[in-house]
């Protein structure tokens, strides 16, 4: 079975539209687009490389399956970054739409129409599914129980609004870290993997005052 790992960039409110230009998603007015750009350092491209350094094939959805289809295949490969463009040329893009309204003409493209389609190509051999971006996809593989892993790029800015990494709805569970990094300029870098289901605790005395019986029964009231 491959593991999906979903890689995002992210402000600290969560918002991951539109990381890397003012292009590439203004979509319900969103005008901060570029915000990680001037983030970007050693750290986040050993940890961006990192994230792709076993084999693996692009898991996108329609939007992000359009941007890099309009952009890695007419990147100079000899330019800085250019080992990204090869590697993603010579890869699987898979890319889920439900209308399959899409032009899959980018060499190796394969095109799904469901989750249901998802869970069958996580179930057969091969390589690592990747995200990048694609938000609707991801809030829908969280929904599912299908991530595996995630790594988060979290740039340290508010965005106030914009398309978020997390909804409400994604399968409840605990998460590891199994590395992380802080750069010199905010960015933190925290790779995650699953650790099974949420433990919980309380801090809740033995005899709860009067005053914390009547907050609970209110709580309980307003519902």
């Amino acid at each position: 079975m491959r593991k999906l790992i979903v890689g995002a960039q992210v402000s600290i409110d969560g918002v991951m539209q539109a990381p890397g230009g003012p292009t590439e998603d203004p979509t319900q007015g969103f005008k901060f687009g570029g915000w990680a750009m001037p983030y970007v350092d050693d750290v986040f491209g050993e940890e961006i490389d990192r994230l792709f350094s076993d084999q693996f094939d692009l898991l996108l959805g329609r939007k992000t399956y359009e941007i890099f289809a309009g952009y890695w295949p007419y990147y100079d490969e000899d330019a800085p970054h250019g080992d990204i463009a090869k590697a993603f040329k010579n890869i699987k893009k898979y890319v889920v739409s439900a209308s399959g309204d899409v032009n899959t003409d980018w060499q190796g493209s394969v095109l799904l129409r469901d989750i249901a389609a998802v869970k069958e190509l996580k179930e057969e051999g091969g390589p690592n599914l990747v995200t990048q971006g694609s938000t609707e996809l991801v809030h829908a593989l969280l929904a599912d129980d299908l991530v595996d892993q995630i790594s988060l790029y979290t740039v340290p800015i508010v965005l106030g609004g914009g398309k978020r990494l997390f909804a409400d709805g994604s399968a409840p569970h605990s998460y590891r870290v199994t590395s992380s990094r802080v750069s010199s300029n905010g960015l933190v870098v925290a790779h995650y993997e699953r650790a099974g289901e949420i433990r919980s605790a309380d801090t809740e005395m033995d005899e709860p005052s009067d005053r914390e019986i009547a907050r609970q029964a209110r709580m309980q009231r307003e519902g």
